[in-house]
């Protein structure tokens, strides 16, 4: 009698199955460009590949790959790469973009020759040219009569422009709703919080879909309107937290809510104050330390209070209060501060240190406000928050401006989601080796020389991008826009 095998077991068995089956893409497709179709080594990769299917069939019953932005999943179990086998993972994810492929599902009647077939068709057509698009794909399966592979087209909104202008979309629609509840809360008028939940869930899909592109919207900073673009971020950066932290989908529409209003109260503060280019002083000071109350009082009082988290009330009053209970608005009792804001007190903190104001000459950049931020772990934020909230990040975060080694000056666009690699995130190149700015290409430094084995690029240092004239924001409105 065949032993039971535990859920974490399964998971790793398909995991390892299915990235041996990515590995024996890799080789098929690049095979399949070299050498002629009844060569010993390309057959002999054919059956290992339809092998590996039919291990997966009998096994787990399916055996699909598809593709959601930059991420490959089997079976629906999210596959992870390491350092030894990246490259094998980006080669046959290109492979899939570049043709629109979103599923490649295979049938339990797939044969060695249908899988034989698809290689040649992708790597080069009955024309010699290998299949470029999703429609010159499926035309190369229809005519070999392939029906142990079902090939799907990627849906619209996984393709890169169109997702991101969506997710652009939704960044501005949080400022306009934003503007409306301040103004409605000043005429006394009714805060749409139906309209608020169905923003807070659209923002969630995106964050699920492409975060490092959310997160690199959060580079937009308007002085003059600083506290919609900062609740706006505030509220995107809480989000992405509370889902690295666990919570489910409900409790992070609560936490976008929440962390949305937290600034309300500074509608009761004098903009004069509020935009001194000096310090301020004790009275200013006293003023200013009111908003949390003022925040918290509007929830209370907010004529769609039924619709509100009791948990926002919360983060109104408390996203000041320190993790050693100072801060204001003090006195403060122990273990009273609530978990949403002691997330929105670190995602607060960041977005308005990383910010310009006017009376501050300059902001930190998003490593250094980082750092800063670890320096003051356990007095100022809770310290296993804070340092979910430094992985989420990154070592490079998206929007830093960094110098490679081969001189160029680049963006960062996405961090790597493999642990190992965190140092290698994907960036734009901004400069070249001269210092002439370009509109260069999107790289990932986590490319390895074939003959080498060494990365092609790697970080030497981030750089401040004002000092060398980039608006990081214009960088992120222009894929949108693309």
């Amino acid at each position: 009698m065949s032993e039971t095998k535990s859920a974490p077991e399964k998971t790793k068995q398909l995991h390892q199955l299915a990235v041996e089956m990515v590995v024996r893409q890799n080789v098929i497709l690049k095979s399949a460009r070299i050498y002629e179709p009844n060569n010993l080594i390309f057959s002999r990769q054919i059956g290992l590949l339809h092998s590996l299917v039919k291990t997966a069939l009998a096994e787990f019953g399916e055996a699909v790959f598809t593709v959601r932005t930059s991420t490959l999943f089997f079976n629906s179990l999210r596959l992870k790469f390491g350092v030894a086998n990246y490259h094998f993972f980006k080669f046959v994810s290109e492979e899939y973009r570049k043709r629109e492929i979103g599923a490649l599902r295979f049938d339990p009647r797939v044969t060695e020759e249908e899988i034989k077939q698809l290689a040649l068709a992708m790597a080069k057509g009955s024309d010699g040219r290998p299949a470029d698009s999703y429609e010159t794909l499926a035309a190369e399966i229809g005519k070999h009569g392939i029906s142990g592979i079902i090939v799907e087209k990627t849906l619209e909104e996984d393709l890169g422009p169109s997702r991101e202008r969506s997710a652009a979309k939704v960044f501005f629609l949080g400022l306009t709703h934003l503007e409306d509840a301040f103004r409605a809360e000043q005429g006394e008028e009714k805060i749409k919080l139906g309209t608020t939940r169905r923003l807070m869930q659209s923002v969630f899909n995106h964050i699920v879909d492409n975060e490092s592109f959310l997160q690199g919207m959060t580079n937009i900073k308007n002085f003059h309107e600083y506290t919609l673009n900062h609740s706006m971020n505030v509220c995107i950066l809480s989000i992405a937290l509370g889902r690295r932290l666990g919570l489910d989908r409900n409790e992070l529409i609560d936490l976008g809510v929440s962390a949305f209003f937290h600034d309300l109260g500074k509608l009761d503060t004098p903009r004069d104050i509020l935009e001194k280019p000096s310090k301020l002083d004790d009275r200013e000071r006293k003023i200013i330390e009111k908003h949390p109350y003022h925040g918290a009082g509007k929830l209370i009082q907010s004529r769609d209070f039924r619709g509100l988290p009791l948990r926002a009330i919360h983060v109104a009053l408390e996203h000041h209060v320190k993790e050693d209970l100072t801060g204001y608005p003090r006195p403060y009792r122990k273990h009273t501060v609530n978990l949403f804001s002691r997330i929105v007190k670190i995602t607060d903190f960041f977005d308005a240190i990383t910010t310009k104001r006017v009376y501050r000459t300059s902001q930190f950049t998003r490593d250094e406000a980082l750092t800063l931020m670890l320096a003051q772990s356990g007095r100022e934020f809770q310290p296993a928050l804070l340092r979910e909230f430094v992985k989420m990040m990154g070592v490079y975060p998206v929007g830093s401006l960094v110098a490679l080694d081969t001189g160029e000056l680049a963006l960062v666009m996405e961090n790597n989601p493999e642990t190992k690699l965190l140092l290698r995130p994907t960036v734009k190149i901004l400069a070249s080796a001269d210092g002439q700015r370009v509109d260069g290409e999107v790289i990932d430094l986590a490319e390895v020389n074939p003959e080498t084995k060494g990365f092609l690029h790697t970080i030497v240092k981030t750089l401040d991008p004002e000092k060398y004239g980039v608006r990081v924001a214009d960088y992120f409105l222009a894929r949108a826009e693309s």
